[in-house]
């Protein structure tokens, strides 16, 4: 089992280019792979979690070649050339499509198998299989898709495509993933489908759609798509990924004397809760160069150390930071007073159930931390103990505990991390690059 060690050894300092974004990366092989033609995604996150996408795509039969380029958002870029296939010109995979450990890969795609002509079995790794599907079935089903799955809704999913119908769907929870897979089921339909969230989750799939020509409306919380017409080919530059950059901006403001700037990273709006959380908590965040990248808008963020409050955050807050919140608990970990975070219960189904996790794992950091079913409430504390500590096989609970290991002298160690790769490979090396590790 792989194990990082972590210590101080003095402030971070430099310029680094974040990595592509996995949300955006994921969406764009898709939306390509169901477009008429030619497209080219440049930027591409070559992360364990799209490449569980890219090869789910190859299997329907979708053609696709990488090239290596240079660019101002990254020293070595990827790009794909893919040669859509359109709506209906997929082909059965003659095999299980295996997601790994990409739940966004199972979801979305769960959407686009629903409209085909064929079966189709999905399935993941141990942690994967034991995520709820059944918020995607629910809507899937009702929109005529015949999906079989273990008790509860849990992979393997067995997806026989069929003909599909508009609905509109009052979700129970706000997540990019149900709605993204509505929306792209909502293609195969006559007619419109509508999405209904209870909070604006991040709109990456509804900005890529309007980009290929689809026909698509938003109203406030409602998004609605008319189907059954052909996307254009995509040409896009996916920029840097703030939830990835979450752990350099965190670092920046707890190791003492830091200063970060973090290059060409993605800001849109329904993603920036954690800048605005470590700003209200006092830390020093500057966004410069802002710009526009491929419909996404982009800033250079500098980031200093600061001194940090404890403060309450709960609400749109924390669905625009739901990836952040292992980095958020760090920050929190090290703020003066107390931070209580809620209406952070979905954090209970990702990789591994992070609530539960950052509360076991911040406690042998002799930090007080009380467990809500929706959340922590976390007092924080000048210094953190070292410890040994768990990653859960969750790539952010790794990250954000390397980060806390940083503020103290004396040696962290953080098991179990070859997880990290799912979305950030080169995370240490990058992290070596600002500081004397």
């Amino acid at each position: 089992m792989s194990q990082i060690r972590a210590h101080y050894r003095g402030p971070l300092r430099g310029e680094i280019v974040i990595p592509p974004d996995k949300s955006i990366s994921h969406r764009a092989i898709m939306l390509a792979s169901l477009a008429q033609g030619e497209s080219r995604v440049r930027n591409f996150l070559r992360a364990e979690d799209p490449l569980r996408t890219l090869e789910a795509f190859r299997q329907l039969g979708v053609e696709m070649k990488e090239s290596s380029q240079q660019s101002e958002l990254s020293s070595q870029d990827t790009d794909l050339i893919i040669n859509g296939k359109g709506l209906d010109g997929f082909r059965g995979p003659g095999d299980k499509i295996f997601c790994g450990n990409s739940g966004t890969t199972m979801r979305l795609i769960s959407g686009v198998l629903a409209g085909q002509e064929f079966s189709t079995t999905l399935t993941g790794d141990a942690s994967l299989t034991q995520r709820p599907m059944k918020r995607i079935i629910t809507p899937l089903s009702l929109m005529g898709a015949l999906i079989e799955s273990r008790e509860e809704g849990y992979p393997p999913l067995i997806i026989k495509g069929s003909k599909l119908k508009p609905i509109r769907y009052d979700s129970p929870v706000a997540s990019a993933q149900v709605k993204s897979a509505v929306l792209l089921a909502g293609l195969y339909c006559d007619g419109t489908t509508t999405v209904i969230e209870p909070g604006k989750s991040r709109d990456h799939t509804e900005r890529m759609l309007e980009s290929c020509g689809a026909a698509i409306n938003i109203e406030g919380m409602e998004v609605s798509i008319n189907g059954s017409k052909a996307l254009n080919p995509l040409d896009i530059t996916v920029p840097g990924d703030l939830s990835s950059a979450a752990f350099f901006m965190v670092a920046g403001l707890i190791v003492p004397d830091s200063e970060l700037v973090l290059k060409n990273v993605g800001i849109n709006p329904t993603r920036t809760g954690l800048i605005e959380i470590l700003t209200l908590m006092g830390g020093q965040i500057q966004l410069e160069n802002q710009r526009e990248v491929s419909g996404e808008p982009v800033a250079d963020i500098i980031v200093k150390h600061s001194p940090l409050k404890g403060i309450p955050v709960h609400g749109e807050q924390v669905l625009k930071a739901i990836d952040e919140f292992p980095a958020l608990c760090i920050a929190a970990a090290k703020a003066e007073g107390t931070t209580r975070i809620t209406g952070a219960q979905e954090l209970r189904v990702k990789e591994s159930d992070r609530i539960a996790s950052m509360a076991s794992e911040l406690s042998k950091m002799d930090v007080a931390v009380e467990e809500l079913e929706d959340g922590l409430i976390i007092e924080g504390r000048e210094t953190l103990k070292p410890a040994r500590l768990m990653s859960y096989g969750d790539h952010r609970i790794a990250m954000s505990m390397i980060i806390a290991g940083l503020t103290e002298k004396e040696e962290t160690v953080v098991s179990d991390t070859d997880c990290v790769n799912t979305s950030f490979p080169g995370f240490m090396e990058m992290l070596k690059s600002v500081s004397s590790m």
